[in-house]
């Protein structure tokens, strides 16, 4: 399934506005906490930062989405400010837009249960994995290992069928 555009008010940690667009060709892990989730702040967040460190910003990007279901009154832009400030995150962060209901636009728009949540998408921007609450590190370095090495292998392919040189496990030559 195609991912839907992100529905926000506002950016932190990033220059204009980003759309999902912008990282075409990239995997995106788009990470849903609020700053008052326990699980997100011991879990969600710091999973998102090893992420960030561990993989290339040319191949991986990480975007946070404060999604605000409960406790409105303390969850407002300046207080997520500080909150990034003291955590330490310096990835791109949306607020995600109040919607006509209960739910945030684009947590009702993903199907997400609550927080801590995280979505990978593929380099095409489909949805590749949704996982609701604690996910292991291992788990999901493995399935980013697997969008990337599955967009390898596409290269390598298209690569062979074009007559380009030649390919092995090392890459390709012209």
């Amino acid at each position: 399934m195609q991912a839907p555009e992100l529905q926000v008010t506002e950016w932190f940690n990033a220059e204009g506005n980003l759309k999902l667009s912008d990282f075409q060709g990239k995997v995106v892990l788009i990470e849903a906490f609020q700053m008052l989730c326990p699980g997100c702040v011991v879990h969600g967040i710091p999973l998102a930062q090893a992420v960030q460190r561990h993989f290339s910003s040319d191949q991986v990007v990480v975007i946070g989405l404060h999604t605000v279901f409960e406790h409105h009154e303390a969850m407002l832009p300046v207080s997520l400010k500080a909150f990034l400030h003291e955590y330490r995150i310096t990835f791109p962060v949306a607020i995600d837009k109040q919607g006509a209901g209960p739910l945030p636009e684009t947590m009702a728009a993903y199907g997400l249960r609550g927080t801590p949540s995280l979505v990978l998408l593929d380099q095409t921007g489909r949805i590749a994995a949704h996982h609701f609450g604690q996910v292991a590190e291992l788990q999901v370095g493995a399935e980013i290992g697997g969008l990337l090495g599955s967009k390898a292998a596409a290269m390598h392919t298209e690569h062979r069928a074009a007559g380009l040189g030649r390919c092995d496990d090392n890459g390709c030559t012209v």
